[in-house]
């Protein structure tokens, strides 16, 4: 009958983590593994500028009416020009307000599927946990090219490029625009370079996520390789997030972005995107866009919300730095230097799985398989403790 013959799903590899270290009874647990930012008291803040953007929200709205099947235009809007800045190819940029960059990533994989339905979708190796599972829903092939090296824990540029040979025209390259996930190893400009001409040569579609711009050497800084591409390639998607550096982590706030040969063609394959969501969610959840929107149009705003993602960014720099001064010095080895040259909110150590369980069931330290690691989770409190159970192993 139906319903009868289902099995219990796998639990989620990260969220089951944090439900975990939650359920831990020991004084000194630390949670590592879900990708949220926390200051030095262990909290996710509401910002500043999102806390006075949803004051003015609640005075000035007059209706919770439908707001339409491609989200807040505006907001739209404002997220291109952050992404795109003046880059020439956001003239045939359009854009779909998505429940999370994970909607976004959903929308474009049924768009890619309904176009070419053989193609294939090339991950990085490693990548963020629910991109080949979201390709693959959709119905989608997927691929791996090499990119993290866990030797020297970089990204293998001139391997990566070999591999991406193979990537045609049916083929679409997932490509992190800033702070990888889960590495914290990014793509060097070069490599960029070299994308951008392998895409203009064998026809392959950039495919970029945009999830932490801003945190890793700052809001433009980060965006400085996609945007390159943008400028060069006859056409790509992106995806964006807010949960990062709005902190919007539970209103779901995404945008799926679109940059055809025309803009006539974008929004043709607007209309499609569009199509999608009505047979899956049918419209986005409005509040954070409605305070992005807010956010991104006024000037003083704005200005309050980049100084306080800066203050994050930096934050998040200074405990890397500090992580890897207590590594050194309780050591004596620059085995863990290289936490220091990853950006964003993660970093890779390389762990087997015996070693997280024993950081896991020792010390309460949770972190993700593979040695994936929280830095924007750590309190500065916590960094003795957590040097000393890695060095412990």
């Amino acid at each position: 009958m139906i319903l009868e013959n289902l099995k219990e799903a796998a639990k989620d590899p990260i969220l089951s983590l944090s439900t975990a270290c939650r359920q831990d009874t020991n004084p000194n647990k630390v949670d590592l593994g879900i990708g949220v930012y926390r200051d030095d008291q262990g909290i996710t803040p509401v910002m500043e500028a999102i806390k006075i953007a949803e004051k003015r929200l609640l005075q000035e709205q007059s209706t919770k009416a439908y707001i339409g099947l491609a989200g807040n235009e505006a907001f739209n809007q404002v997220m291109i020009d952050l992404m795109l800045g003046d880059s020439s190819s956001k003239q045939r940029a359009v854009g779909i307000q998505t429940p999370g960059a994970s909607g976004a990533l959903r929308m474009l994989a049924d768009v890619i599927k309904a176009s070419t339905p053989d193609a294939t979708v090339w991950l990085s190796d490693l990548s963020y946990a629910n991109h080949a599972p979201i390709m693959k829903t959709a119905g989608l092939k997927v691929r791996y090219f090499p990119y993290f090296d866990p030797e020297t824990k970089r990204v293998q540029t001139d391997a990566m490029m070999t591999c991406l040979q193979d990537a045609g025209a049916n083929d679409a390259v997932l490509l992190h625009g800033c702070c990888h996930n889960p590495t914290g190893a990014d793509l060097p400009f070069e490599g960029w370079e070299r994308v951008t001409d392998m895409s203009i040569k064998q026809g392959f579609l950039p495919f970029i996520d945009i999830a932490y711009q801003g945190f890793g050497d700052g809001m433009e800084e980060d965006v400085r390789g996609f945007r390159y591409l943008a400028e060069r390639v006859e056409s790509y998607v992106l995806t964006g997030s807010c949960s990062k550096h709005f902190g919007l982590y539970r209103e779901r706030t995404g945008i799926a972005v679109v940059a055809a040969k025309t803009l006539e063609q974008s929004n043709r394959v607007k209309t499609r995107i569009v199509e999608a969501a009505r047979s899956s969610y049918t419209m986005p959840p409005d509040h954070g866009a409605a305070l992005v929107e807010i956010i991104l149009n006024d000037d003083m705003l704005k200005a309050n919300w980049l100084a306080e993602v800066e203050s994050m960014r930096l934050r998040i720099e200074g405990l890397r730095h500090k992580l890897v001064a207590t590594l050194r010095g309780k050591s004596g080895s620059s085995h863990y230097d290289f936490i220091a040259q990853h950006k964003g909110m993660f970093s890779v150590l390389g762990m087997t799985p015996e070693e997280e369980k024993i950081l896991r069931e020792k010390y309460a330290i949770y972190l993700v398989g593979g040695g994936r690691i929280n830095i924007a989770g750590m309190q500065e409190r916590q960094i003795d403790y957590i040097a000393q159970s890695i060095l412990s192993l």
